[in-house]
Parts: C-alpha cells; structure tokens; sequence
C-alpha cells in the first residue's frame, strides 16, 4: 500500500509542470500579441501622418495652382499695358515728326 501515495506526487509534480509551461506558453503568446498591437498601433500612426502630409501637399498644390493662375493674368495683362506702351511711343514718334515737320 506504500506504493498508492508516490504516484500521488508525481502526477502533481507533472500537473505542476504541464501547469507552468502552459502558463509561460500563454505568457509568451501575450507578449508576441502586445508586440503585435503595438506595432498595428504604430502602423496607424504612421497612415495617419501620411494622410495628414497628404492633405497639407494637397492644399499646397492647390494653393501654388491658384497662385500661376493668378500670376498667368497679370502677365496677361502686363501684355496688354506693354503693347499700350509701344503704341502710345510710336505715336510719340509720329507726333514728333509732325511738329518737326511743322516747324521747319
């Protein structure tokens, strides 16, 4: 009858054991899952801070677009006024002429 209460102790023994290597298993197994939130987290992150920069190139464009539209009507009228120059000199000219011409 000695023998009955030995197994006792070796089954408890090997539960214990099984026991702590399930529970460093299931600790292992949170560790690799809080790594792997944590690194989903930082991805977001780091889509989110794309996004952002995305917006912020975004109105940049816009705005440099309605800049050159903006700069593409003052040279429009720049031409204009130019062109208003070169006629009111040649008609300077002309002008000079005639009263040279009137004065000789």
């Amino acid at each position: 009858m000695m023998a009955a209460p030995e197994p006792q102790p070796r089954f408890g023994q090997s539960v214990k054991g099984l026991l702590s290597e399930k529970v460093g298993s299931c600790s292992g197994d949170v560790i690799t899952l809080t790594r792997q939130v944590l690194k989903g987290s930082r991805s977001q992150e780091l889509l989110g801070q794309a996004a952002r920069n995305m917006v912020m190139q975004e109105d940049a464009i816009l705005h440099s677009e309605d800049s050159l539209r903006k700069m593409s009507i003052i040279t429009t009228h720049l031409q204009y006024q130019q062109e208003a120059i070169q006629k009111n000199v040649e008609h300077s000219r002309n002008l000079q002429d005639q009263l040279m011409h009137s004065l000789k």
